[in-house]
């Protein structure tokens, strides 16, 4: 193994998490509009190359960080070898000061997974493991165009048992094509049997630019499809996740994220309260020292700039690195005060009045009284804890996308 990365202790190190896109899939499901797609495995060899250059060059300028959460997101990671993940994961022990506490989450799908490979990535170091079921019924698996069955799914959660992980996360998804509020809670039951640590339950969003998006688009039930579930339904849905989920011991601590004790995603949690990441790989996003970034989303370019075909020791580059990123955008307190909110109410515990202040130098109220009043008349804001914090109501998160658009 490769020595880990050595630091002065001059000074704390500020704390950094980093986030590794691997934009391949089997196939793309019909209401992805992640950026994915299939790839043959000279690409992702390659594409690996590309992920381990951009570390090692990014590396200099995060000196004075500790990385404390590293997460493999996609399109589907689980379609790296294990040894290209380990090959990744020496490259930030060597390069990076990477915590010995560090949270090292991998997403990943059924009938990607095996039990050697699943071995592999836990000896590699991964420590957090992401599985997408959506569905437990296989019809509605393959209405979305999942490439796997509940079973592929069960053997691959058994095999990670059997691998080490004693951290591992499902995906579900409501509001399916045919799906019922009784077909949903069979979903949520037969999860939360299986005990996993964490369990994210989103709504199905139909997008712009998908095959669902041409399919529902424009109406709910299309001639010759699945229809989508009603408001009422739909609705039920969401009131049955956190009941059901309660009674197994989970506790909501985001919007669409239930944990048990201890098992909150720290990396994702990161996010909420704005602390730094560093995105590596294809339309990747970071955010460090208020300033937003995204790398670009064209792979030719991506790849000729950190893994080129054919390079001539000693020449110059002329690549033009102005083509690499995308969106930068220097927030100015107005922006990050609002992202502060924006972000921090989706958690259920909110935000701190103090730390608002500490951050900005002035007083919530100062700043969004007209609002606070407003939404604390309608119900959907609460302070606590003898008024240092504040947090979403009940109503206020079943209504989170108005209340976090009034800020």
């Amino acid at each position: 193994m490769t020595e880990p990365f050595s630091f002065p202790a001059a000074e704390p190190l500020r704390p950094l998490g980093l986030y590794l896109h691997i934009p391949f899939c089997k196939r793309k499901c019909l209401y992805c509009d992640f950026l994915s797609a299939p790839a043959d495995q000279e690409t992702i060899d390659r594409y690996v190359d590309a992920v381990c250059a951009q570390l090692s060059r990014e590396a200099a300028n995060y000196r004075t960080y500790q990385v404390e959460t590293v997460f493999f997101g996609g399109g589907t990671p689980s379609l790296l070898l294990a040894g290209q993940l380990d090959r990744i994961m020496e490259r930030i022990r060597s390069d990076y000061a990477l915590s010995k506490q560090a949270e090292i989450s991998l997403e990943s799908n059924p009938g990607t997974l095996t039990a050697d490979r699943l071995s592999g990535y836990r000896k590699a170091g991964i420590n957090r493991l992401s599985i997408g079921l959506q569905s437990a019924s296989d019809a509605e698996l393959r209405e979305l165009g999942r490439i796997h069955d509940y079973s592929a799914f069960l053997e691959n959660y058994r095999q990670a048992r059997r691998a080490g992980f004693d951290n591992i996360n499902v995906d579900l998804m409501s509001a399916l094509p045919g799906q019922t509020a009784k077909g949903w809670l069979d979903t949520l039951k037969r999860t939360a049997d299986l005990e996993p640590e964490h369990i994210s339950a989103y709504s199905l969003m139909i997008e712009e630019g998908t095959p669902f998006g041409e399919r529902y688009g424009k109406r709910p039930d299309p001639a010759g499809f699945l229809p989508l579930p009603d408001e009422e339904e739909e609705r039920l849905m969401y009131e049955q996740t956190e009941c059901l989920l309660q009674e197994y011991g989970y506790r909501r601590y985001e919007i669409s994220n239930y944990a048990r004790p201890g098992f909150l995603c720290r990396h994702n949690v990161g996010y909420w309260t704005r602390r730094p990441y560093l995105g590596i790989g294809l339309g990747s996003a970071s955010f460090v020292d208020n300033v937003r970034w995204k790398m670009t989303e064209d792979l030719t370019v991506y790849l000729d700039h950190y893994a080129p075909r054919a390079a001539v020791k000693g020449t110059p580059s002329s690549f033009d690195e102005r083509l690499l990123y995308q969106e930068i955008q220097v927030l100015d307190k107005t922006e990050q005060m609002e992202e502060f909110l924006i972000l921090g109410l989706r958690l259920r515990d909110g935000i701190s009045l103090g730390e608002f202040r500490r951050q900005f130098q002035v007083g919530l109220r100062e700043v969004y009284g007209p609002v606070l009043d407003r939404l604390l008349r309608q119900g959907l804001l609460l302070f606590y804890e003898d008024g240092k914090k504040m947090r979403l109501t009940k109503k206020g998160t079943d209504l989170s996308n108005y209340v976090l658009a009034q800020f």
